[in-house]
């Protein structure tokens, strides 16, 4: 079983927006020494709470200060952006790092939604959302179906323009989603796919098989290919885990209540909140998106998603508010799962 690690930049109670961005390369440094497979980073828009508002700058970074681990983003959200303009990115980030470069790819708002409009403030129709699908066929397009000169090919409506630079690797697509819908288009298309565990607690296992039933091979990729993200917290025990995890257990209570400026709040905050009744069963409810407790506790229960899921690779993501909790977290569950370092 693969492990990868999804990193959203939260910002955390007493911290700041660049702590957590530079916490974000420390991170991304120490999941390629535990031997991580991934590492991921995240879009959002106008939520001060999460530093991460721009993934392909930050993953040029972080693939500047590693060397082996494959880095990506989970995801772009491309509704707001020019597919060509995503592929020309991410052919940059090709070149400099060849064979290292995943783009993930969402259609998420990622934000408010005056953040929204304002991302698709050069539309002709910014009201005109639904060019998802056909803006992923131009991402592959640009990325995968060209002539010997680099150029899409007909009878694509860019039919002769070239995504540069040119090189002869490409970016692994994958699509992420946490709805059969998601990867039914996953599949239609034939790109990766990463179902959000950690958004949809409430199923998806049959979702992602019939994603590998119907996947119909492309120049993207020739073969299915899943993951599944969930929450993860691990500590030497299971009463400390879930003591850590009581800061990710109030940070979403909040975020329902669309407090989208809430920095990931200290144990001792979460522990002295005030919850209602319906806070409390929200708290339950959203248990299904993590995997908490001691080491031994997180690898049975990520061996049992894994074989929900039939698939080889799960990919978690940490709100601790600690970071050094946080990196003692992803330490345990590497060797937990015998992940082999590096050196």
């Amino acid at each position: 079983m693969k492990l990868s690690i999804l990193d959203q930049s939260p910002v955390s109670e007493g911290s700041s927006p660049a702590e957590a961005l530079a916490q974000t390369a420390l991170l991304a440094r120490e999941a390629e020494r535990l031997g991580y497979h991934r590492f991921w980073v995240a879009e959002h828009h106008a939520a001060p709470g999460l530093a991460g508002s721009s993934p392909e700058v930050l993953m040029a970074h972080l693939a500047a200060v590693t060397s082996e681990i494959r880095i990506g983003s989970g995801a772009v959200l491309l509704p707001h952006y020019s597919a060509y303009k995503v592929a020309e990115n991410f052919r940059v980030m090709e070149a400099l790092y060849p064979g290292r470069i995943d783009l993930g790819v969402g259609r998420a708002a990622g934000g408010s939604a005056l953040s929204a409009r304002a991302l698709q403030d050069n539309r002709v129709n910014p009201e005109d959302i639904d060019r998802y699908e056909q803006q992923l066929k131009e991402l592959i397009a640009f990325l995968h179906e060209s002539d010997e000169t680099g150029a899409v090919e007909p009878p694509h409506r860019y039919a002769g323009l070239q995504a540069t630079p040119a090189v002869s690797t490409a970016p692994e697509i994958w699509l992420l989603g946490s709805s059969s819908a998601s990867a039914a288009l996953s599949a239609r298309l034939g790109t990766g796919y990463a179902f959000a565990r950690f958004i949809n607690g409430n199923g998806g296992a049959e979702a992602v098989r019939e994603y590998a039933d119907s996947f119909a091979p492309s120049r993207a990729a020739a073969t299915p290919q899943s993951l599944v993200a969930v929450f993860a917290v691990c500590a030497r025990t299971s009463e400390e885990a879930d003591r850590l995890a009581a800061s990710m257990d109030l940070s979403l209570v909040l975020l329902e209540k669309e407090h989208l400026s809430t920095a990931t709040p200290s144990v001792e905050t979460a522990m002295n909140y005030t919850y209602t009744p319906y806070d409390r069963f929200s708290i339950k409810d959203n248990r299904k998106r993590m995997v908490v407790g001691s080491p031994r506790e997180v690898r049975e229960q990520l061996q049992a998603l894994a074989e929900e899921y039939q698939c080889g690779e799960l990919m978690i993501s940490s709100h601790i508010h600690s970071f050094e909790d946080k990196l003692a977290s992803l330490r345990l569950i590497a060797e937990a799962c015998g992940l082999t370092r590096r050196v």
